[in-house]
């Protein structure tokens, strides 16, 4: 029902920064859901997938570890597109990228993800 897409990433030096942003098919606050949330993720080759920053239905972000200090998550709702600004990237943030929205509506919970863009930092 809802379609995510990815943009954003690419290959940049150690200390530099990117801008990722997620391009959702349907605005989740023009339906009628409950508990809404965004979020961005990001999984390196041979790990686990890890949360890098969230927005809960109430408005309260919430950053993973890795995240703190240099990722700022933003969202505009009327454009339905989330960003994730990455400041001061290192080498061991290269993963590829994840856009999630979730929310349950009529008791069902539903979970969507993008495609992923591939960010890539050389040292």
């Amino acid at each position: 029902q809802v379609q995510l897409v990815e943009s954003g990433g690419g290959l940049v030096q150690a200390g530099g920064s990117l801008n990722l942003s997620c391009t959702a098919s349907v605005n989740i606050f023009s339906i009628n859901a409950k508990d809404r949330a965004m979020a961005w993720y990001r999984q390196a080759p041979g790990k686990e997938r890890e949360r890098v920053a969230s927005i809960s239905e109430g408005g309260s972000f919430s950053y993973g570890n890795v995240a703190k200090g240099r990722f700022t998550f933003s969202r505009d709702i009327t454009k339905k597109m989330m960003f994730l600004q990455m400041n001061n990237l290192e080498p061991e943030d290269t993963a590829v990228y994840y856009c999630n929205v979730d929310y349950t509506m009529d008791d069902t919970w539903y979970d969507y993800w993008g495609q992923g863009t591939q960010v890539t930092v050389s040292s």
